[in-house]
């Protein structure tokens, strides 16, 4: 499976972008994880084959993820950004016990 990520970008605090992966395959779970300078890869949020949601603490009310099964795509929709939000954006996705990357994104939020 291959994971191609686009919509990063530069934008001002309290912006908006909103982040696509589609996947080459049909996929079970998929998510997005960042990783800003100098720190480790975190899970940002997720959506399982099931439908169920998750959030990492610190963009809960201001990211929604969401995917469409038919065109095996993933986005994130990302408001307020702020400026630790800046960080290269990874897609993830499983399919069975493997997991898969996309290239990564880069979002910088600056003033």
């Amino acid at each position: 499976v291959q994971l191609q990520a686009s919509g990063g970008g530069l934008v001002r605090p309290g912006g908006s972008l909103t982040l696509s992966c589609t996947a080459s395959g049909s996929t079970s779970a998929m998510g997005w994880y960042r990783q800003a300078p100098g720190e480790q890869r975190e899970l940002v949020a997720a959506v399982t084959g099931g439908g169920s949601l998750y959030y990492a603490d610190s963009v809960k009310g201001r990211f929604t993820i969401s995917r469409d099964i038919a065109k095996n795509t993933v986005y994130l929709e990302m408001n307020s950004l702020k400026l630790e939000d800046t960080a290269v954006y990874y897609c993830n996705a499983a399919v069975g016990t493997a997991s898969y990357w996309g290239q990564g994104t880069l979002v910088t939020v600056s003033s």
